[in-house]
């Protein structure tokens, strides 16, 4: 029998509240290496607050954050040592207008972890080859479409080598056109091994792609479990009831 494999991501009682409105009650999760998560769930259940709580671009009220075993959510830690680490995708590409697609690919590459600019630009073209993109690495993203541009961004998160990758409804701004290209290069990225946590409302994706699927409602972890079993069999009546309304 195979040995377990290595946790990457453990959350442990999670809270985040914006004045009186608590947001994350106390939100449990364990991410091991290789998976892919999908968290589902409404408008406003906290899929968004929790990414970035463990990006640590968005403070917690209490709880731990685990990556790899180290507490990333002790205020003493080195933030910018952690967020590189960890990739992480927007809804809005965030790509840098005044850079060159080349450049926004390889800048943390070269900023953050010291990579010469040859080694850098090497690897970025590596990337942007493989999604079909070399022709416009020096090109800026305004010359892109949608698709591409957020394309550019996943490339521009994982051209570090992340440990764990953050995608956040990486394909709600996009024109239904346009989805089909970005999800193809997610879906080619959990085969290869990457590690994920997204938050989509792509119910199909996240049937076919993800190891495990979470649904938060208003701000608490109502039902987890293997993707097959998740959308078949549901346990719990609001998942089946949300389930019901976003398959219409």
């Amino acid at each position: 029998m195979s040995a377990p494999a290595e946790t990457v991501l453990s959350l442990r009682g999670i809270r985040r509240s914006f004045g009186e409105v608590e947001v994350l009650h106390g939100i449990d999760l364990d991410i091991a290496a290789h998976e892919v998560v999908a968290l589902i769930g409404p408008s406003g259940s906290g899929k968004s607050t929790l990414l970035r709580a463990v990006n640590l671009t968005e403070p917690i009220d209490d709880g731990v954050v685990l990556l790899r075993g180290e507490d990333i959510s002790d205020p003493r830690v080195n933030v910018d040592r952690v967020r590189a680490r960890i990739g992480l995708v927007f809804q809005h590409y965030n790509l840098f207008p005044h850079l060159s697609v080349l450049d926004n690919v390889t800048l943390a590459s070269r900023v953050v972890h010291g990579l010469r600019r040859a080694e850098a630009e090497r690897r970025g073209l590596e990337l942007l080859d493989s999604i079909g993109l070399a022709d416009f690495a020096t090109s800026f993203p305004d010359r892109l479409s949608g698709g591409q541009q957020q394309r550019v961004a996943i490339m521009r998160a994982i051209a570090t080598n992340p440990e764990l990758l953050l995608l956040d409804e990486v394909t709600s701004a996009l024109d239904p056109e346009l989805v089909g290209e970005v999800l193809a290069l997610i879906r080619s990225l959990a085969e290869a091994g990457t590690t994920i946590l997204m938050a989509t409302h792509e119910m199909t994706f996240a049937r076919e792609v993800a190891d495990r699927v979470v649904l938060l409602d208003a701000g608490r972890v109502v039902e987890s479990g293997p993707a097959a079993q998740f959308f078949a069999n549901p346990r719990e009546e609001r998942t089946r009831a949300f389930l019901s309304r976003v398959a219409r």
